[in-house]
């Protein structure tokens, strides 16, 4: 199990861009019918890819999306996170889904499978991917796909070893107290049999009707809370008071699914500081248990870190 060294220091650049300038590259897959010569070494699903526009080697991070989500909704995150310098490889698992995740567990091992073998062929030739060094997270349904990765269910294996894992505003499911197949909480404490070190980010908002048509977009019960509890060592929680289920979310998402998101839910003022607190939050961790400098979460667990959101926890089990 990897570990972060002790020591500390205050920070909040995680919160603001960072010093490499980001770029998106989108990335076909073998399933596309737009061409009729299709590359073999395509992924099994379309790719966003958020990269460093200058070179040098990079950490990896496989981010998967929410229910009914496209990946396009989280450009923004994923810029700022590329912009500390890391990749991030975002899929589009589906466009249309019913209440078993099983296809998106099985999508989600076999692309990293291919990152091993095709990444490097759809980047920039400065652009070298170190895929010795790979976080995986994912949002809402997406947080429970990358548990259930993590957890091997299906018995997925993959050729990639994750050193890293986060779920913002992970769900296990659509209504209070009733998850999706397959199930991931077993609602005893400290359960999960994973071997890297977990960042759970809830959402003050996530458990609370914006209308009384719908239900909560993270229920109690099988939300942040839950799969933290059941987390081991090193493991992080933090919850982003007066702030929704999809804040951390583009400011314009297209679409009918990308205006809904403003209506399903409830929301913050703004998506703007609830998105940097989470770039953020992901590039401390990530820079903690992929490259072996703690300061800035530190600095964000001690209360130093001037993060953009009031937190309404902070919790840490290390």
């Amino acid at each position: 199990m990897s570990s972060a060294p002790a020591t500390t220091s205050l920070s909040n650049v995680v919160f603001d861009n960072g010093k490499y300038t980001p770029v998106l590259k989108r990335v076909e897959s073998t399933t596309c019918t737009c061409n009729k010569q299709l590359n073999p070494a395509l992924p099994p699903k379309p790719l966003l890819i958020a990269m460093p526009l200058e070179a040098g080697e990079f950490p990896l991070l496989l981010f998967l999306h929410g229910y009914l989500l496209n990946n396009s909704f989280y450009s923004q995150l994923i810029q700022h996170i590329a912009s500390h310098g890391f990749l991030v490889i975002a899929p589009q698992l589906y466009t249309v889904a019913g209440p078993d995740t099983s296809d998106e567990i099985q999508s989600s091992a076999a692309i990293t499978t291919w990152l091993s073998k095709g990444l490097h062929e759809f980047l920039p030739p400065q652009i070298k991917p170190n895929i010795n060094k790979l976080g995986l997270g994912g949002h809402s349904r997406g947080g429970k796909t990358a548990f259930a990765l993590a957890l091997r269910k299906l018995n997925t294996t993959t050729t990639l070893k994750f050193s890293a894992l986060i779920g913002v505003d992970p769900v296990d499911g659509m209504d209070k107290g009733k998850q999706t197949p397959p199930p991931i909480l077993t609602y005893a404490p400290h359960s999960f049999d994973i071997d890297m070190a977990v960042m759970v980010i809830g959402s003050e908002l996530g458990e609370v009707k914006r209308n009384p048509l719908f239900p909560p977009c993270a229920p109690k019960g099988i939300n942040h809370e839950d799969f933290f509890n059941e987390c081991r060592k090193p493991a992080y929680h933090f919850v982003a008071k007066d702030y929704g289920h999809v804040d951390m979310l583009d400011d314009d998402t297209k679409g009918i699914r990308g205006k809904a998101t403003y209506c399903l839910c409830k929301n913050g003022k703004s998506r703007e500081p609830m998105r940097r607190f989470v770039g953020g939050a992901v590039v401390a961790f990530l820079k903690a248990y992929l490259q072996g400098d703690n300061s800035d979460l530190l600095a964000i667990t001690d209360g130093h870190g001037m993060a953009p959101v009031d937190l309404k926890a902070i919790e840490c089990f290390v």
